[in-house]
C-alpha cells in the first residue's frame, strides 16, 4: 500500500495501482474529522452551518493539504518514488498532487487502523491549518468582488475544464472582469475553484494584501 499511496497515475501501467482510489477516500475521511473536531468546539450561537463549511473548507483546501504534505516530507517520498529519468517527476511539486497524496496517506492509515486512530492524526497534523481558519477566515470572493465594486466592476465567474473521473472531478474556473480573464482556479468542487480563481485575481491586484472575508 506505501507504494500505491506514492505512485501517480500517469507512473502505473493500471489506474487502480496508483494513489486516485485511497485519495478519494481519504477526502470523505479528512473532512468527517475535521468536522467532527470543529463541531462541538465551537458555539452554535456564533458559529452556524455557513461559518461552519467555510472554515472546514480553508481547514482541508489544496493550500493546506499541501501545507501539510510538505511537512510530512512528501514530496521527497514522491521523487524517490518517481521513474528514474520520467519528466513527470516534476509533478510532486503541484499542490494538486500533493494534496491528493494527502488524502491518499489519510485513506490508507484509515484502512490500516480504523476511523478513530486516524482520525485524531488528521487533526493532530491539519491543527495550524485549523488554527489558522479560525483565526483567520478568508473568503476570496467576498473581498475581490469589495474590491472590485469600488472601481464599479463585477466578476464573473465560469467553469472551463472539467478533469478526471466523475468520482474525482477537478474543476477549472476562471474569473472575468468585463470578459477579460483576471484569475484561474481549480479544485474538487465549483465553489472551491471559484475561490481559488478569486485568490489568484486579489493577488494580481495587490500581491501584498492579505483579504480576510466575512464570518458568515
Amino acid at each position: 500500500m506505501h507504494r500505491q499511496v506514492f505512485t501517480h497515475e500517469s507512473w502505473a501501467e493500471r489506474r487502480s495501482d496508483s494513489y486516485t482510489r485511497l485519495a478519494f477516500l481519504g477526502d470523505s475521511v479528512l473532512g468527517l474529522a475535521v468536522t467532527s473536531h470543529l463541531y462541538p468546539r465551537l458555539e452554535a450561537e456564533r458559529f452556524g452551518a455557513g461559518r461552519l463549511t467555510k472554515i472546514r473548507a480553508q481547514s482541508v483546501s489544496g493550500p493546506a493539504c499541501r501545507g501539510v504534505a510538505e511537512r510530512l516530507g512528501v514530496p521527497a517520498q514522491l521523487r524517490a518514488a518517481a521513474p528514474e529519468g520520467d519528466a513527470q517527476a516534476q509533478l510532486v511539486e503541484t499542490e494538486r498532487v500533493l494534496a491528493s497524496v494527502t488524502e491518499a496517506i489519510i485513506g490508507a492509515c484509515y484502512l490500516h487502523a480504523g476511523y478513530e486512530v486516524t482520525a485524531d492524526a488528521v487533526v493532530e497534523a491539519f491543527q495550524p491549518e485549523i488554527a489558522e481558519a479560525l483565526e483567520h477566515p478568508v473568503d476570496f470572493k467576498s473581498a475581490l468582488q469589495e474590491r472590485l465594486a469600488r472601481r464599479g466592476e463585477v466578476v464573473e465567474y465560469g467553469v472551463v475544464n472539467e478533469l478526471g473521473p466523475p468520482h474525482e472531478r477537478i474543476f477549472e474556473v476562471v474569473a472575468t472582469v468585463d470578459g477579460a480573464p483576471v484569475g484561474r482556479g481549480e479544485g474538487r468542487s465549483k465553489k472551491a475553484a471559484e475561490q481559488e480563481a478569486a485568490r489568484v485575481a486579489l493577488d494580481a491586484l495587490h500581491p501584498v494584501e492579505d483579504p480576510e472575508g466575512a464570518p458568515s
